[in-house]
């Protein structure tokens, strides 16, 4: 058995703030109110995290990056026989991961033209309009359940290795490290990652702030106060 290098900080960081953030907008939604204002926050957070996964799963570390873990149907296949040695995500974990990111990917961009018919907007609620918003806030609605789904077989993924293939997921996560036997090579196994230096993060996380930064609305000029009018001098 041979320690291996799997996973990078800044996609363990990514991990774990997701699903930190996860939680906070399911909470939020159901007691509503004022705390809407905080489940808008956790959508452009979202936002972030997301362009941030997404260019760091171009030019992160070895396990992280998509073209590492992204295989065709017969390298599936090959998994469901037994056949499949990795140290990253397994090529059903890999769907998984491709729809989790789609889903929330939806489902945050669906939020930011969303309304509650009370007294939350989101940061680009004044794009669309009353109208085009109460239709978007329909699909937004209608991922929902997708998404808990999606985190449900998560974790009953995570339970079924811990409890059927004696295999925990969560430590690599939270370590980086996973304990592998020597010499496998095949699709990365046997091999410690590399590559997602400083300068890679560092873009990573400029393009994600910008991101932010567009989804927050910030950059939309509000409509100049109307101009008092004259009052009579008698």
């Amino acid at each position: 058995m041979q320690r291996y290098r799997v996973w990078d900080l800044p996609t363990r960081v990514f991990h774990w703030a997701l699903a930190l953030c996860l939680v906070g907008s399911f909470v939020t939604v159901k007691i509503g109110g004022n705390a809407m204002v905080w489940h808008g926050r956790i959508g452009l957070a979202v936002v972030g995290l997301l362009v941030f996964r997404i260019v760091w799963g171009f030019i992160g570390s070895t396990h992280s990056r998509f073209v590492q873990f992204v295989r065709g149907p017969a390298t599936i296949k090959a998994y469901l026989r037994g056949e499949w040695q990795g140290a990253g995500h397994n090529p059903l974990g890999a769907l998984s991961v491709l729809a989790m990111l789609g889903t929330l990917a939806l489902l945050a961009a669906t939020g930011l033209f969303a309304n509650d018919d009370i007294a939350f907007e989101g940061p680009l609620y004044a794009l669309v309009g009353k109208v085009l918003s109460d239709r978007v806030v329909s699909i937004h609605r209608l991922i929902e359940p997708l998404i808990i789904a999606l985190v449900l077989t998560h974790l009953g993924a995570i339970f079924y290795y811990v409890r059927f293939k004696k295999e925990t997921l969560i430590m690599p996560m939270i370590t980086g490290w996973k304990v592998m036997r020597s010499g496998i090579h095949a699709d990365g196994a046997g091999e410690t990652a590399k590559g997602g230096g400083v300068l890679a993060f560092m873009l990573a996380l400029t393009i994600a702030l910008g991101a932010v930064y567009g989804a927050s609305g910030a950059w939309i000029q509000s409509p100049s106060p109307a101009s008092p009018s004259a009052v009579p001098s008698w």
